[in-house]
């Protein structure tokens, strides 16, 4: 006979998706090179791009997964849309996949992108970024833009679109360097107040 006590409560559920490690292969985090057995590009400057994953009160997000791509260093995409893809450097993979660790780090090798003109207007040097994980209903989208071109940031129609006191949180920051690279710092708040969340776009 069932009885009519109260049950105790279940543990809460967390919206996925989780993603295991096994999605995950070496070098994935690295756009320079189109294979793990290719030597990566010369052409452009190899950087690292690197930073933290975090949600409202500063807490670490564990196994974000981030996914860049970009432009190569002279602004082309090996893409059939883009109409100087031949141009494009053919050592230059531009898409990569990473995922934070316990403190919500993540990092990955690329080179410093070159700027291009599209259907918006002649685009700043960026990578884009989006993240996927628990308790995101959907993917976020934001563009990282670098220090080193403030005439074109400032001139960049997708920054435009922002006021300009919420265009600095896209801006990534000199953060020394590693590897005898430059390294690009780019934290990402995913929800937080107005003076801390990351500005993100539609898809």
């Amino acid at each position: 006979m069932r009885s009519n006590a109260p049950l105790p409560p279940t543990s809460q559920q967390t919206i996925g998706p989780f993603f295991p490690r096994t999605l995950f292969s070496e070098g994935d985090n690295d756009l320079t090179r189109v294979g793990p057995d290719t030597a990566p590009t010369a052409r452009g400057e190899a950087i690292l791009l690197r930073g933290t994953v975090t949600r409202e009160g500063g807490f670490p997000c564990l196994n974000t997964i981030l996914e860049a791509w970009q432009a190569d260093s002279g602004g082309r995409f090996n893409h059939p849309l883009d109409p100087e893809r031949h141009l494009a450097d053919p050592d230059f993979l531009g898409w990569g996949r990473a995922w934070t660790d316990e403190e919500g780090f993540y990092e990955f090798r690329t080179v410093l992108p070159g700027g291009y003109a599209d259907a918006t207007g002649r685009r700043a040097p960026h990578v884009n970024l989006t993240a996927m994980g628990a308790g995101l209903m959907r993917r976020v989208l934001t563009t990282v833009f670098f220090p080193d071109h403030p005439d074109e940031n400032a001139a960049d129609p997708v920054l435009a679109l922002l006021p300009e006191h919420l265009r600095k949180r896209l801006v990534a920051r000199p953060d020394g360097g590693a590897e005898g690279l430059r390294v690009f710092r780019f934290d990402m708040r995913l929800r937080g107040g107005p003076d801390e969340e990351t500005p993100f776009f539609e898809d």
